[in-house]
């Protein structure tokens, strides 16, 4: 698929990845019941995050040139982006660490959660990223009212999801005798979902901020910087969970 799309085209294109990664989502629900196939959740996984990456949050774009004037907007954004990146890189490095706890500690074993609930609230941060797409594609275009709108719709999914995790999963959790301190599956559950509603509270702070700012007239098609900046954020925080999401409630037997 091009990179440059007129803005029907780019709209179809974030569709169809929205699509693929339904369909991928769908199918490790169907693995994790049916098969228990660790080998396969691991590929699917992998896959929806090139997914996201390339098309969503648009990795390419660090290779795009940029005006050789340091004082030129395209030199400011391409630095911007590498600044971006190398922050987004090193931020990893913490899930990176947790997902290894997970490992190391629960091994072949997950936390007893309920599969629905986790799958749902998994759908809900999937369909934001869509609509966080579409609102970037729209601003790409000038459309700023089409940003707002989607804007506005990625803004209520993600603090759904993050409600469902924190007002609905943790009591849950709570309740079937998972806590903090209840033993390695609750501390790697809690520091695994904690940080990571941290980033999405994070995140939704950053979607009112260009929000306000796209009020202001503050962004236009040409320069937009801060409506990519967010929409890499939060895209990289839906990544960050489609890893999390089988760690948590797909890979290995419930204790």
């Amino acid at each position: 698929m091009s990179h440059r799309l007129d803005k029907f085209s780019a709209f179809r294109q974030g569709l169809v990845i929205f699509v693929y990664l339904a369909v991928l989502t769908a199918l490790e629900y169907f693995v994790a019941v049916t098969f228990k196939a660790v080998s396969i959740l691991v590929v699917v996984a992998v896959i929806k995050v090139a997914l996201v990456m390339y098309y969503y949050m648009h990795i390419y774009k660090l290779n795009e040139e940029s005006d050789a004037e340091p004082h030129s907007y395209s030199f400011k954004t391409g630095t911007n982006r590498l600044g971006l990146w190398l922050f987004l890189l090193s931020d990893s490095f913490v899930f990176a660490g947790l997902l290894t706890a997970r490992v190391n500690l629960l091994g072949l074993t997950r936390p007893h959660l309920n599969q629905i609930l986790g799958l749902a609230v998994t759908a809900v941060l999937l369909s934001s990223s869509f609509f966080m797409n579409r609102g970037e594609t729209a601003m790409v275009h000038g459309d700023k009212k089409g940003f707002i709108r989607n804007t506005i719709i990625t803004f209520v999914l993600g603090l759904g999801f993050l409600l469902g995790v924190v007002a609905v999963e943790w009591p849950l959790a709570a309740e079937e005798g998972l806590t903090a301190g209840s033993g390695a599956a609750g501390a790697v559950f809690y520091m695994m979902t904690g940080m990571h509603a941290f980033h999405v509270f994070t995140g939704l702070i950053l979607l009112l901020v260009v929000l306000y700012k796209t009020r202001k007239d503050k962004y236009s098609a040409e320069k937009h910087w801060g409506v990519e900046a967010a929409a890499v954020y939060w895209h990289f925080v839906d990544l960050v969970w489609i890893i999390f999401y089988p760690a948590l409630y797909l890979i290995g037997t419930a204790l």
